[in-house]
């Protein structure tokens, strides 16, 4: 039996009341291949494209504060550039494709937990008028 170590997922299983940047899209690095004065751009170990990561902002009003904000890795030949920022306002929201979830232990000195990293292939405005599941609580309320 294969398992994958990816497993994949749709942006709004995740970000059920959407997503919003709020960092800029940085290269990670690749610590094991760096030097003081040369860094190298980590690559994927499945695709062999460079990495980038953005921080991001989970709406859910629910979420955990230490979960509000996290980041998602996207594999991607040159750096994605977030969508707009809305009118008047400082919020970017975004829709994340080719979204993946990878699960692991995070060793977190007498409590470890288990945690989640996020990737994607790719960034882009939320679709208008896409079929979306409604949030949990307008769901609540039509019943």
């Amino acid at each position: 039996m294969a398992i994958p170590s990816r497993f994949k997922i749709n942006h709004g299983d995740v970000f059920p009341h959407g997503a919003y940047v709020v960092s800029e899209v940085e290269p990670v690095r690749d610590w094991e291949k760096s030097s003081a004065g040369r860094p190298v751009q980590q690559l994927d170990k499945e695709s062999g494209l460079p990495v980038w990561a953005v921080s991001v902002l989970d709406a859910d009003p629910d979420a955990r504060k230490d979960a509000k904000t996290v980041t998602v890795k996207i594999s991607a030949s040159h750096q994605p550039v977030p969508p707009e920022a809305m009118t008047g306002m400082p919020f970017r929201p975004v829709e994340f494709e080719g979204l993946t979830v990878t699960p692991y232990v995070a060793e977190n000195g007498s409590r470890p937990r288990v945690a989640y990293s996020l990737r994607a292939t790719g960034m882009r405005a939320p679709q208008t008028g896409a079929a979306r599941p409604a949030p949990k609580a307008a769901r609540a309320d039509a019943a």
